[in-house]
């Protein structure tokens, strides 16, 4: 049954006509993903995952992303990983079943439509496992 109450699809964070990252969420996580840049060695990408701020980059660059997130989350299970050219950054909610709007703040809100159905998904998710 989780299987059905997975994320549909992700959501897609554009600015100025390219795609930032994807991101989907569950009752208990918010998932960003970040297509990696070709021909740059996997170990020179990097990660900070703070209670309320991201920074992803290229080390001897300025920063990719460096916002601030749209709510707290627990930094000692959160985490990130390279898969398949893209980064994986897994950011655990302080507070289970808060719905987010975006993972960052100000940047790529769902629209309410998208917002209304994130929210029943992720209620029906919480109903199903209780």
């Amino acid at each position: 049954m989780a299987e059905k109450l997975a994320p549909e699809k992700r959501h897609t964070f554009v600015h100025n006509g390219q795609k930032v990252f994807e991101w989907d969420q569950t009752l208990e996580e918010v998932n960003m993903y970040i297509e990696l840049p070709k021909g740059v060695p996997t170990k020179l990408f990097h990660c900070t995952i703070q209670a309320s701020h991201v920074e992803v980059g290229i080390r001897g660059n300025p920063p990719y992303l460096n916002h601030d997130l749209t709510h707290p989350v627990k930094t000692d299970s959160s985490f990130w990983t390279i898969e398949d050219g893209e980064m994986h950054i897994t950011l655990q909610k302080r507070e289970n079943g808060k719905t987010w709007s975006s993972p960052i703040q100000g940047q790529g809100i769902l629209d309410p439509y998208a917002a209304d159905q994130e929210q029943k998904r992720l209620m029906l998710q919480r109903f199903q496992e209780e």
